[in-house]
């Protein structure tokens, strides 16, 4: 009441902010779970395929590289497409592509039947990553952007540990083709939620005001000194392009091995019976699932807290990934328990790095609209290594009879070159908001 009468409508209590940013982040999370239970399905099913089609480690090693060559090769692509349509469009019809090429790996009949459908399932799921970082770049402030990484990477590690014993189990108990029929089957069941809840900020009738004006709060964009477009062809002559790449790619290197070769690591030179690796195999992809989280709230905390994103970004990149180099230590190791304990404080100190990693294209990019861009360039520096890595050490187990002492070693070298990248060549520059007349207007982003 004031003087005796009714406060008006327009100064009663603040509307409670919806929340529904969270839910999309989710829904990412839980495509990219798909994506990697569907990529890492042949990892862990190849002890049982290579038996079936007497598959050498080397041609091993270029079966399970042949995913990330139109993976590789369909990033760049991949961001513009995301840029120009959205995620709403782009999202769903990637996530159907690569499921139908995930269960057509049932009726494989040798090793060139495995590499098609590999090579299908890797140009379905080259818009996923960029997806997401064009999904978080739209729907969250700079202030949030590392957690909400860190939330959607969560599901590269949940799906690479949920591969490990239902694969296993649906090998063992059904056939190795079967695993493929049913992930494949998962990724339609996405597709349906995505379309139904997805839409940009701005369009959404579960997002009010208080959130839509909280989303845009601190979105920065670069001031820049000509009113002209950024072209597209322009990030390939900007030095940061290349730096985000070459970081990715020298990272990847040493990441890859956990999605390729590490189940057959266990299994055939330390020892593992199906059994133990069932219940212990996945404990490194688990440990990195709250390892991701963390990543991501240090980050933001560290920016909340007044550092520059400069530091904020690079502290949780290069602490994880120096810390992820311990993983040369593994062919030292005698026991193990021990080589377990080491494996998981390199995968969890991998990931996290992750989250800061996946928000630098929103960083760096010179403006919203080629996030998606800048992202696809990114995430084919991070295909590149994981193409190389499998072949160079199925090669390297050729020559030297079986041994993973260079393939380790170089893995923790990979991941010292890459934090150097990072700390001397990435450059995150301040940036200043733009003035916007219109608080809750709709942002030119690429969205729909």
């Amino acid at each position: 009441m004031l003087n005796g009468t009714q406060q008006p409508p327009s100064t009663a209590v603040r509307a409670r902010r919806s929340q529904m940013r969270w839910t999309i982040v989710a829904f990412s999370a839980l495509g990219l779970t798909i994506a990697y239970l569907d990529r890492a399905a042949l990892s862990v099913a190849l002890p049982f395929i290579a038996e079936d089609f007497h598959i050498s480690p080397a041609v091993q090693g270029v079966l399970l590289s042949s995913f990330f060559w139109t993976y590789a090769l369909f990033q760049v692509p991949s961001g513009w497409l995301l840029d120009k349509f959205g995620p709403r469009v782009i999202y769903p019809i990637a996530v159907g592509w690569w499921s139908l090429w995930t269960a057509l790996t049932a009726f494989a009949t040798g090793v060139t039947s495995l590499i098609v459908f590999r090579l299908g399932l890797g140009i379905g799921e080259a818009p996923v990553q960029p997806a997401n970082i064009k999904v978080v770049s739209t729907w969250f402030p700079r202030r949030e952007r590392a957690f909400a990484s860190s939330l959607f990477d969560m599901g590269q590690q949940i799906g690479s540990a949920l591969s490990i014993p239902l694969v296993t189990w649906i090998a063992v108990f059904a056939g190795w083709r079967w695993t493929f029929v049913v992930i494949g089957a998962v990724g339609l069941l996405w597709i349906v939620g995505w379309l139904a809840i997805y839409r940009a900020p701005h369009k959404h009738r579960r997002v009010n005001a208080e959130e839509l004006a909280h989303i845009r709060s601190d979105q920065a964009e670069m001031v820049r000194s000509t009113a002209e477009p950024v072209r597209w062809s322009a990030l390939l002559r900007d030095n940061q392009t290349w730096a985000l790449m070459l970081g990715y790619v020298f990272r990847s290197l040493a990441g890859a091995f956990f999605l390729t070769w590490y189940p057959t690591y266990l299994l055939d030179e330390r020892g593992f019976t199906e059994a133990e690796f069932g219940m212990v195999g996945a404990l490194p992809a688990v440990i990195a699932i709250g390892s991701t989280v963390l990543g991501g709230i240090v980050s933001d905390r560290m920016l909340a807290s007044g550092l520059s994103p400069n530091v904020a970004r690079k502290v949780p990149i290069i602490s994880g990934l120096v810390l992820s180099a311990c993983i040369g230590f593994s062919p030292f190791v005698e026991s193990n328990a021990l080589l377990m304990v080491v494996l998981t404080v390199s995968s969890a100190a991998h990931s996290f790095a992750g989250a800061a990693i996946l928000s630098l294209p929103a960083e760096v990019s010179p403006s919203p609209e080629r996030v998606g861009s800048l992202a696809g360039f990114q995430n084919f520096g991070s295909q590149v290594g994981n193409l190389v890595s499998p072949i160079a050490i199925g090669l390297a187990l050729t020559v030297s009879a079986g041994s993973y002492l260079w393939p380790l070693v170089l893995a923790a070298i990979s991941c010292l070159v890459s934090a150097a990248i990072y700390a001397f060549w990435v450059r995150i520059k301040p940036v200043e908001q733009l003035e916007r007349q219109d608080a809750v207007g709709p942002l030119q982003n690429g969205e729909s």
